[in-house]
């Protein structure tokens, strides 16, 4: 049987400087501060370790990459025990000699590698080359079970797809979380920004309607500019947690370190879909032609 009692989530907002192991740091006292505020399962940005490295092609930066079990899961796994909570910790995959993933791993008390992601949906747009250095991913969309409750994962730009929501959301997940780094160009901010950050919350949002689930989208902060005489990324915060009808309950800040908590209530999610009842009203025999690149 599912859970049924309330709990609270930790989403960690922060910036990333160019030193690996302060960053690393950084996170396992955020982890802490959320636990101490009654998180049960906290969520860190999307690979969290480092800068926003993506934003050129320079194989050299291969070396950024860690196994599953190396030290940021080892260091995050010792405030787990520690503080009895679950992690959602996003690294850069070192998977096998030339082989590399953007992924993360599922963290739990006693059970270091609980779980793990791989990104399945990769980007290549400026300063967001992607494609570069991760091979999409190869598990297909996942959940996990916790203590308190089972949860999907996806990571950053498979938020834009809905067929990644509803397949994650279908295996039963209460919460959606979504790690991720996304910004703006500051050259372009003043004509688009608002734009741009409204679409990002509102496609998260459907999903939450969509599906009669919570969703979690967690972003770094800060102004990072990994390349000389570039504007770089000015990532633009918002964390926030969203119910099942897609009313933000948490939210943070566009541009501060903070830890944002919101609770999840399996009710809300019941009172929900009894009242639009989504799922059952799927036509399942008629969605086939899903899997075509384009209908012509």
């Amino acid at each position: 049987m599912p859970n049924r009692d309330k709990y609270k989530v930790g989403l960690v907002q922060m910036s990333m400087g160019t030193d690996l192991d302060a960053n690393l740091k950084k996170a396992v006292e955020l982890v802490e501060e959320a636990a101490g505020k009654g998180a049960k399962i906290v969520c860190l940005p999307e690979m969290f370790r480092s800068q926003y490295f993506c934003q050129k092609e320079d194989a050299d930066l291969f070396d950024l990459a860690e196994p599953i079990d190396g030290p940021s899961v080892a260091a995050l796994s010792k405030v787990a025990d520690a503080r009895n909570v679950s992690v959602i910790a996003p690294i850069f995959e070192e998977r096998a000699l030339g082989l590399y993933h953007n992924s993360l791993v599922v963290v739990k008390p006693g059970e270091p590698v609980a779980g793990v992601y791989r990104k399945m949906h990769i980007p290549d747009d400026p300063a967001y080359y992607e494609k570069f250095y991760f091979t999409p991913g190869d598990m297909g969309f996942k959940n996990f079970d916790t203590e308190v409750g089972r949860i999907g994962t996806l990571i950053c730009w498979d938020q834009w797809y809905p067929e990644g929501a509803r397949l994650t959301a279908l295996r039963g997940a209460q919460i959606l979380f979504y790690p991720t780094a996304i910004g703006w160009h500051p050259y372009e901010k003043d004509k688009y920004g608002d734009q741009q950050r409204d679409a990002w919350r509102t496609i998260q949002r459907s999903h939450s309607i969509a599906n009669g689930v919570y969703v979690a989208g967690v972003n770094r902060c800060g102004h990072e500019v990994f390349v000389e005489n570039t504007a770089g990324i000015q990532f633009w915060g918002s964390t926030f947690l969203s119910d099942p009808f897609g009313v933000i309950i948490a939210e943070g800040s566009i541009d501060k370190e903070e830890v944002v908590v919101g609770e999840v209530d399996p009710a809300r999610i019941e009172e929900v879909r009894r009242g639009w009842p989504f799922l059952r009203d799927r036509r399942v025999d008629a969605y086939s032609e899903i899997e075509k690149r384009f209908i012509d």
